[in-house]
């Protein structure tokens, strides 16, 4: 299984490489930090010398790199499995507060750039006629969020319905989608967010159940599962009044 990670360099992608290699799966690991990938290679490789772990520079926000470099890998490692789009921002300010900028560029980070990445994983498995495609969105995806959440929340919303909207075309083919809804885990974008809940997972579990889902290929998943899956419930029927509170 050759698994591609976007966002490898840190946090929830690196701990997804790291647990993934446990698992025998051969890696290909984007982000902008070569540094930081090559570091988390030699680590793997140390770990398990069996593993094939491919590094590549990659700002998901040039669009052209994500088209050139997916598919440098692809040839390279015989044709990519699985795609784990991964890369994404938490910034955001509420609307109108004249930070019209921060959140022009969570937009573009977690949508249109998540976009290249589906579209460029897809030509693949649409040539090869299989594959799995995995988006990582947010439990904040479920509703409108208040505050610096709006941008956020509409974001990870967006390529959610992106997903989704495969999944419905590429029912009853090779070609699976998967499409998970972390809550909090502990990662270097919520650090701010550790402090004010008890809810907060460890990287290592949070990503454990992330990566449970993902190999069995599940078409949605809240993780980790408790509490996320009972609170999406709750996410989605709430009024208005108790969202706010969120923000």
């Amino acid at each position: 299984m050759r698994t591609l990670i976007t966002g490898a360099s840190s946090g929830l992608g690196a701990e997804m490489a790291r647990q993934f290699a446990a698992r025998g799966v051969d890696l290909v690991l984007c982000a902008r930090r070569l540094s930081r990938l090559e570091e988390l290679r030699d680590e793997i490789v140390a770990a398990y010398p069996d593993r094939d772990v491919v590094v590549r520079p990659l700002d998901v926000d040039d669009h052209d790199a994500v088209f050139r470099v997916f598919r440098e890998v692809d040839d390279a490692v015989g044709g990519l499995d699985r795609v784990v789009v991964n890369a994404g921002l938490g910034k955001g300010a509420p609307i109108g507060t004249g930070r019209f900028d921060v959140n022009k560029q969570t937009l573009t980070t977690n949508l249109l750039s998540a976009l290249a990445q589906c579209e460029a994983a897809m030509e693949g498995f649409r040539a090869r006629n299989r594959g799995h495609l995995v988006v990582v969105s947010s439990m904040s995806a479920m509703r409108g969020m208040p505050k610096a959440m709006t941008a956020y929340s509409a974001s990870k919303a967006g390529i959610a319905t992106i997903a989704e909207g495969l999944r419905a075309e590429l029912i009853g083919t090779p070609i699976t989608v998967t499409t998970l809804f972390p809550g909090y885990i502990r990662s270097e974008m919520n650090d701010q967010v550790a402090q004010r809940t008890p809810l907060m997972a460890s990287t290592e579990d949070g990503v454990r159940a992330m990566v449970r889902a993902i190999e069995r290929e599940v078409d949605e998943a809240e993780v980790p599962a408790w509490p996320w899956r009972p609170l999406g419930v709750v996410l989605r029927h709430a009024p208005l009044r108790v969202i706010r509170r969120f923000g």
